[in-house]
């Protein structure tokens, strides 16, 4: 099973190249964003709970997020594999997905790091937020906040899987189809 951790901080790409690696290799795309989004728009508890959180710039709390990936990973006991879009965003979940997934009899095959500069990631969300609707992509300091607690909080990420010997970072600026070639390279040694 081919698990990717598809990481960068927002506006860095993740979705558009999860998308193109759905469509090579049939991965399955967990975004946690998208799920989140998803229990708000049914008006879940947790999705009003999600929205407020979101609305402020804050993470979601690790325990609802790492139930709601276990729901995913079981509602699709056949697939090739998965990416993580948006998770793990702390060295606690990276070590919760591990456990979680050892549970399930598979591991994190790698993760890829979208590399792109904080000013450019402004200008991509407040463009982005203009079509989308999302008021956490119109905001200038909400993004700040975003790209901010992205920076101090998930770096730490990173030096998880290098540890691991699954880290590889590329470089998110350029053309998509560039970026997804730097992309299926790195799919392509796991």
């Amino acid at each position: 099973m081919l698990n990717l951790v598809l990481f960068g901080p927002p506006g860095a790409g993740k979705g558009t190249q999860s998308q193109k690696l759905i469509e090579k290799y049939g991965l399955i795309h967990l975004s946690t964003g998208d799920i989140l989004r998803n229990e708000i728009a049914q008006g879940t508890t947790l999705g009003l709970e999600a929205k407020k959180l979101m609305d402020e710039g804050v993470l979601v709390p690790d325990e609802v997020v790492i139930g709601m990936i276990s729901n995913k990973l079981d509602a699709n006991p056949d697939a090739k594999g998965f990416i993580f879009d948006g998770f793990p965003r702390t060295v606690a979940q990276a070590a919760a997905l591990d456990t979680l997934l050892e549970g399930k009899n598979t591991s994190i095959s790698g993760m890829i790091a979208l590399v792109v500069d904080d000013q450019e990631l402004e200008s991509r969300l407040l463009l982005r937020g203009k079509d989308s609707g999302r008021p956490d992509d119109a905001n200038p300091e909400i993004i700040r906040k975003r790209i901010n607690e992205y920076n101090s909080k998930t770096t730490p990420v990173a030096e998880f899987y290098k540890a691991q010997g699954k880290f590889t970072s590329i470089n998110g600026i350029g053309g998509i189809d560039d970026i997804f070639s730097a992309v299926s390279a790195v799919v392509e040694q796991y």
